[in-house]
């Protein structure tokens, strides 16, 4: 059986790198958070999108 972690919480939205990933720490409605792990060149591809979205 596996070990259960507790659950987290809600936070704020943080990144934190992770060897050569990008840790990406989002909240969400209903509590708790969405976590995705991204590479550099996925992390540029998000910036650039939400940049377009935002202006």
């Amino acid at each position: 059986m596996a070990a259960m972690k507790p659950r987290a919480g809600d936070g704020p939205m943080e990144v934190a790198k992770e060897g050569r990933s990008l840790i990406l720490r989002l909240p969400i409605d209903g509590g708790g958070r969405l976590v995705v792990e991204l590479n550099n060149d996925e992390a540029t591809e998000l910036r650039e999108c939400l940049l377009k979205v935002t202006e």
